[in-house]
């Protein structure tokens, strides 16, 4: 079997999720058939972060390191034969960002040992990688209590010869939530022409930027729901929610190569609209009452203001007019027509759609079917296998249990 016959790292109590300035407490164990000669054993624990301008190359072209500390177990001499364990502990920096992995770059901590032969002998090395999770406080993020309420006008032309618009305007009731939280969704959609619109889309998309020779952004849709369209000069609303799955945190806060970002993009496809939010996803709930423009009667009380539905171009009320003319009665609500809510991890590795593109240059983009590693603490939430309840089901309002404990 050779003359080492175990040489393996163990943590203390089996842990594998450390926060950052916490101490880590473990244990090198060492089996031999035969006596080992050895110059030195050491351990070293590191932190890093390296990123490369190709997906699932480990041929870094920018990395920085966030600590590297070592310790010496035992100097020159020989370990007779049988079992032999060498105790270690350090000390988490304060400032160590939180573990991840993606297809262009990683953040790893690792605790490493080694055992120094003599002259012209083989080295014996072995590693455990462990993870890091520093918290994110959504009460952290400034102007987390405002108002997440966009809007963006369409113009376009059908039938040749006719104009018309549409104005779509979307909110969420918080800019920040966490990992079990259900985002609720408002739409207010205002058909201003003749013709129906397509239907409403709604998606959670992750943004990972990685700084490497130059920016490489990589988009996931994390989840996507899809409401009906909106008929001719009609006014309608959209209520929904998206349940967040399990996800890594918003930014990675001490890491300077790699940022993550999370958006709530509403769109339509004919005529082609789209306004996009900015959330964030963290691991302590917002506390604060969100701030809110004014709502409508029958609105929930983050709702956008009701927009007035303007009048059709005089040539357009004319012929219309004619066929019964437009028709703006109170604003009527959309039904869901799909849910697509990730599955548990190991299914939504294999489905979120990645497409990175790159800031700069005039190189194309280049889809890869790279997954997103996580930590374990990221998929040791259980979210269902079936798409969140609809908002009309649920009556609104979020489900406390949902929500973690700040």
């Amino acid at each position: 079997m050779g003359r080492v016959q175990l040489f393996e790292i163990s943590l203390s109590h089996s842990r594998v999720v450390y926060s950052p300035g916490e101490p880590l407490a473990g244990t090198v164990r060492v089996r031999l058939g035969a006596p080992l000669p050895f110059r030195a054993i050491r351990v070293t624990c590191t932190g890093s972060c390296g990123v490369s301008n190709k997906a699932n190359d480990a041929a870094w072209v920018a990395e920085e390191d966030y600590f590297n500390s070592s310790l010496s177990l035992a100097d020159k001499g020989s370990l007779p034969a049988g079992e032999h364990s060498f105790p270690f502990q350090f000390l988490l920096p304060a400032t160590a960002p939180t573990s991840f992995e993606g297809p262009f770059g990683k953040i790893v901590h690792q605790v490493r040992a080694a055992i120094h032969t003599p002259r012209f002998s083989k080295d014996h090395k072995c590693s455990l990688v462990f993870y890091i999770l520093s918290p994110l406080n959504l009460n952290s993020i400034p102007d987390i209590e405002q108002p997440n309420v966009a809007s963006a006008t369409k113009k376009f032309s059908y039938k040749l010869v006719k104009t018309g618009s549409v104005v779509l305007t979307a909110s969420t009731d918080l800019r920040g939530y966490v990992v079990g939280q259900a985002l609720q969704l408002h739409a207010d959609i205002e058909n201003q022409s003749g013709k129906d619109t397509s239907p409403v889309v709604a998606s959670l998309l992750q943004k990972v930027s990685y700084k490497a020779k130059r920016w490489i952004h990589d988009i996931r849709t994390i989840a996507e729901v899809e409401g009906a369209g909106v008929k001719a000069w009609r006014r309608a609303q959209w209520h929904e929610q998206i349940l967040v799955p399990a996800l890594p945190q918003s930014a990675l806060p001490g890491c300077s190569l790699i940022h993550i970002d999370y958006y709530l993009q509403v769109s339509l496809k004919a005529p082609e609209a789209t306004v996009t939010l900015p959330v964030f996803i963290g691991n302590i709930a917002v506390n604060h009452a969100p701030l809110s423009p004014r709502p409508g009667p029958g609105l929930p009380p983050w709702a956008p203001p009701l927009v007035v539905p303007s009048a059709p171009p005089q040539e357009e009320a004319e012929a219309e007019a004619a066929a019964g003319g437009p028709h703006f009665l109170d604003p009527v609500s959309l039904s869901t027509k799909s849910h697509s809510q990730q599955q548990p991890l190991l299914a939504y590795l294999g489905f979120c759609a990645t497409v990175p593109y790159f800031a700069e240059g005039s190189g194309g983009p280049v889809p890869t079917t790279s997954t997103l590693i996580l930590p374990p603490e990221y998929s040791s939430w259980g979210y269902p296998y079936e798409a969140p309840p609809s908002y009309e089901q649920s009556c609104g309002g979020v489900d406390p249990s949902l929500a973690p404990e700040s």
